[in-house]
């Protein structure tokens, strides 16, 4: 069999996971990114049992564990700082085979380029349009025109794939709340186990990363699109900064004293959550103001097929989904390697992607479902509702929330250890 080739495009960690995966069995691949450079700005990321098993299968994962932290205990507390759950590592590694590990974005981005030929990469190569054009798909670009035997559109949210070769699809839809995301310093004294905290629509949470320092995030239910400008009350305009999750701004604005603040987000948190329990005020102190991230988060409604002809979606362009089960990068590496499986020792591509089709459009869009549903609990904002919210999570015990979560986490790559079915769709 000749030679095939694959067209990727974007290079986050769906589309160099694919990229990877396809290269060890043989295929020629480029990698079309839109940035300058392949790169992830920001913040940490959470790889469960289940992205370290994707992970086995490009034998990345001990590298990728190498650069992570691993937290003995981690749980959720009320506002005031009580603990309603608590999940121990090691059970999680004995049940499911691996701890969650903690890294920054950035250092798994690294793996993956790594593992790559710089020749693949295509940095600075903007995508205009796709067409599914018989048996060779076609991608103009910056650079010129592309065709391959397949065409993987990894291109995030607001994919021009999915514009392109989908476009009765309904468009991606706000789930009510915005997300700050950030990196302290290195603590002389890191708190001993993470947490996320449950307010009245607000969260805020912090997990361990390499070398004393700490990943938080903090959400609050507010208008698309708002921006902090004066005063107290922020500003919703007609044009913003977009990215791949959403709406933000990072315009000056002026805190609630009225002085001048270069670092509105920043001051926002503090002003939300400063008064949080320990140890949230000194995580908030030892973050640099400037290194505050906020995105809008939207998830995507299900699609028909996540395949076309010869062209198919992975990761967010098939299935963008909110961050509260801390799966939207997990389900990329799932989608990555299961497409390569599907794709390997066949020369019926189209039956390949209906196959992978198959295999992960009712997965990823359960296990979207299930983190919409966690976060319209974990933002409850009704005192009376949050109180029972935080009653049951309080009665529940620990082994029936690790048990409820194997339909996740249980998942095997197809063609390794086991079936990907034992996984469970996610529900």
């Amino acid at each position: 069999m000749p030679q095939r080739t694959a067209t990727i495009v974007g290079g986050g960690i769906g589309g160099l996971a694919a990229a990877v995966a396809l290269r060890r069995r043989g295929w020629r691949v480029e990698v079309l990114e839109r940035a300058p450079r392949f790169t992830e700005v920001g913040a940490g990321i959470s790889l469960w049992p289940n992205a370290l098993r994707a992970l086995e299968t490009l034998d990345l994962a001990d590298t990728v564990r190498s650069l992570g932290a691993v937290e003995a205990l981690g749980g959720v507390r009320d506002r005031r700082g009580r603990r309603l759950s608590r999940t121990g590592n090691a059970e999680l590694a004995h049940r499911f085979g691996h701890p969650l590990t903690v890294l920054h974005r950035a250092d798994l981005l690294r793996v993956l380029t790594e593992a790559l030929p710089a020749d693949c990469l295509r940095p600075g190569t903007e995508v205009s349009a796709v067409r599914a054009d018989g048996d060779r798909p076609v991608v103009e670009h910056r650079a010129g025109v592309s065709r391959a035997d397949v065409v993987v559109g990894a291109d995030g949210l607001r994919s021009v794939v999915r514009r392109a070769l989908w476009p009765e699809a309904a468009g991606p839809r706000y789930a009510g709340y915005t997300a700050w995301r950030m990196v302290t310093a290195p603590l002389t004294r890191p708190p001993a186990e993470g947490a996320a905290i449950w307010g009245r629509g607000e969260r805020f949470g912090y997990t361990t990363l390499p070398d004393r320092r700490m990943y938080c995030f903090a959400t609050a239910s507010l208008p698309a699109g708002t921006v902090f400008g004066t005063g107290d009350h922020p500003e919703h305009p007609e044009q913003g900064e977009r990215s791949e999750h959403g709406a933000y701004s990072e315009r000056p604005s002026r805190d609630r004293t009225g002085a001048h603040s270069e670092h509105p987000e920043h001051a926002e948190l503090l002003r939300r959550f400063r008064a949080w329990p320990d140890p949230v005020p000194g995580l908030l102190a030892a973050v640099p103001p400037d290194a505050v991230l906020r995105h809008d988060l939207y998830d995507l409604p299900p699609l028909a097929t996540f395949a076309r002809g010869r062209v198919v979606l992975l990761g967010d362009a098939a299935h963008a989904m909110t961050p509260n089960l801390g799966q939207g990068a997990c389900q990329a590496l799932e989608d990555a390697v299961t497409l390569a499986h599907c794709l390997d020792g066949t020369s019926d591509v189209t039956a390949a992607l209906r196959s992978y089709d198959r295999l992960r459009r009712a997965r990823t869009q359960a296990v979207s479902r299930r983190s919409a549903r966690l976060g319209a609990i974990a933002q409850l904002a009704w005192p009376p509702a949050a109180l029972l919210r935080d009653t049951a999570a309080r009665l529940t015990p620990a082994r029936a929330t690790l048990r409820s979560m194997t339909p996740v986490l249980g998942w095997t790559p197809p063609g390794g250890v086991g079936d990907p079915a034992r996984g469970g769709d996610g529900r």
